[in-house]
């Protein structure tokens, strides 16, 4: 009879079991210097070895013959705990026997001395399963047991555990095991069963597990059962019925771009294919927290990827997006995710989804909004920002031959602006500006080469020379040239002030008007200004 491959490869001895060497080293040296606790407490997620662990440990403290801390797995003992027939040695699910009857019951069997073993053990599953009264019933008997008898509790919610409990038990806590681990013990299983698995296969099938390797042994078991010949990473997603990274690289594309015809058209293609839409957002969630992890810890953040964004292709799409972009569709992709077990129709959330990924602008609220200027910020800051614009169309009919040539500008004729300031001080004053203001202005007094605007000092003014109509647009209001002037100032140890000025360092004549009209009103005595057409 055909047996799954995660009850085959059960681990039997604490040295079998994978990526908790913290845990099983401390059982072994306990068993060998034979200093045991009366009652355990194995907390972690599923799959990591908890129950095998409670079991190894059953049979260690019963073995005859112990090697180094391990069962021997080969005495009567040991066989019999194996087999399930030694009736000292009892596993019991809390979620189907978590009354307080259960429990007073299992108390009154727990005086009894051991018949076929040295220790009587309980290893109670999903402990916290059991009612507060079934708690409060084997509170007792878990303080102060007779020295025959072993506890042995394991769950996965420590939270739901009373404190009383907690603090009667030796608590070890089971992490998730690395992907590496995973992906090298699926190798072992597919060799000893002459399953040709890739080592890329390997690695994807290690990823969704998420830390479980009960659940990596299932998947390997079911993409053998349903595919021929060598398993491949495209065969496990075609088994799976996911999209994979590099479709979903594809999409992430379309995002970047605001493509939402492509971003449409991928979906429903994966959509015709059987692909699970849950699934497909899984993916785009954990490839977005990979790029928000890129995008904000470049250097220190790649031990914490969670190994989607492993293509180098897929990766360089982080750079595409802002991190409030990013921080905005995961908070996107994880309510619509988190609406599916409700939803009637998911095939219309995902479109919707996807919809409101590539354009931003469908939304008001505060991500949204984020999102849009954090985007523009960076292409200020890094030189790539592109307005928007029509070129004037030119005349046709004209002979060039004979054309006049365009009289020369005075921009172009306008001499170059020399700054009177010391070595350094636009630098330490564009950085304290930034610190001062507000997304999106801090944006235009990025300290590089291709800012949108540069400072000069000449006399007690500082010019803020602007590359753009745009830019001296943005920044030519009374607020931000204040902040200007009270940074400069504070730099250089004198009043100066603040202008806003094109290439050629001309002020805006409405704003040279303006300063003009201001100075009369505060100057009444000797100017008197007309307004209102009087």
């Amino acid at each position: 009879m055909y047996q799954a491959l995660y009850r085959k490869y059960r681990p039997q001895t604490f040295d079998d079991v994978v990526g908790q060497q913290a845990v099983t080293q401390t059982l072994k040296n306990q068993l060998i210097n034979h200093r045991m606790s009366h009652a355990y407490l194995f907390t972690g997620s599923r799959g990591t070895g908890k129950t095998s662990s409670a079991k190894i440990l059953a049979k260690a403290v019963n073995c005859e013959n112990p090697q180094d801390g391990n069962p021997c797995n080969c005495c009567a003992a040991c066989r019999a705990i194996d087999a399930g027939s030694c009736m000292d040695v009892l596993e019991i699910d809390a979620a189907s026997n978590n009354g307080v009857d259960n429990v007073r019951d299992l108390r009154d069997d727990a005086v009894y001395t051991p018949s076929q073993v040295k220790m009587r053990v309980y290893i109670i599953d999903e402990v916290h399963m059991l009612s507060l009264s079934a708690f409060n019933a084997l509170l007792k008997i878990i303080e102060e047991p007779p020295e025959h008898l072993l506890f042995i509790l394991a769950t996965t919610e420590l939270h739901k555990v009373p404190a009383t409990i907690l603090s009667r038990c030796q608590r070890f806590s089971f992490r998730r095991i690395s992907q590496d681990d995973i992906a090298a013990r699926l190798q072992y299983v597919a060799f000893q069963e002459d399953i040709s698995l890739e080592p890329s296969a390997a690695r994807v099938l290690a990823r969704l597990a998420d830390g479980g390797l009960r659940d990596a042994l299932s998947l390997l078991d079911q993409c053998a059962s349903a595919a021929s010949g060598e398993l491949t990473a495209e065969r496990v997603y075609a088994c799976l019925g996911i999209a994979g990274i590099q479709e979903c690289g594809k999409l992430m594309a379309c995002i970047a771009d605001h493509d939402t015809a492509g971003a449409l058209s991928l979906l429903n293609r994966f959509y015709a294919e059987g692909k699970d839409l849950g699934a497909l957002l899984d993916e785009m969630a954990c490839l977005t927290r990979d790029y928000m992890i890129l995008k904000t810890a470049p250097q220190e953040g790649i031990g914490m990827l969670s190994g989607v964004a492993s293509d180098r292709e897929v990766q360089e799409l982080s750079r595409r997006f802002s991190s409030g972009e990013l921080v905005r569709m995961m908070g996107l992709i994880q309510n619509t995710a988190a609406g599916f077990t409700r939803s009637t129709s998911r095939r219309m959330d995902a479109e919707l989804c996807i919809v409101n990924l590539c354009r931003p602008e469908l939304q008001l609220d505060g991500e949204s909004l984020n999102a849009r200027l954090t985007r523009i910020e960076d292409q200020i800051r890094s030189g790539n920002l592109i307005l928007s614009g029509k070129a004037p169309d030119r005349p046709e009919n004209i002979d060039t031959a004979t054309a006049e040539p365009a009289p020369e500008t005075e921009e172009k004729a306008a001499p170059e602006l020399i700054s009177q300031a010391p070595v350094g001080f636009w630098t330490e004053t564009a950085e304290q500006v930034r610190k001062a203001l507000q997304p999106p202005y801090s944006g235009f007094f990025a300290p590089s080469p291709n800012a949108p605007l540069h400072g000069v000092l000449q006399g007690d003014r500082i010019l803020l020379v602007c590359a753009n109509d745009f830019t001296r647009e943005m920044i030519n209001k009374p607020e931000i040239l204040e902040t200007v002037g009270l940074k400069a100032s504070a730099i250089l140890g004198r009043k100066v002030s603040a202008v806003a000025t094109d290439r050629t360092g001309r002020e805006n004549a409405g704003a040279q008007m303006e300063k003009l009209l201001q100075f009369g009103r505060a100057h009444s005595d000797i100017f008197k200004i007309k307004e209102n057409n009087e």
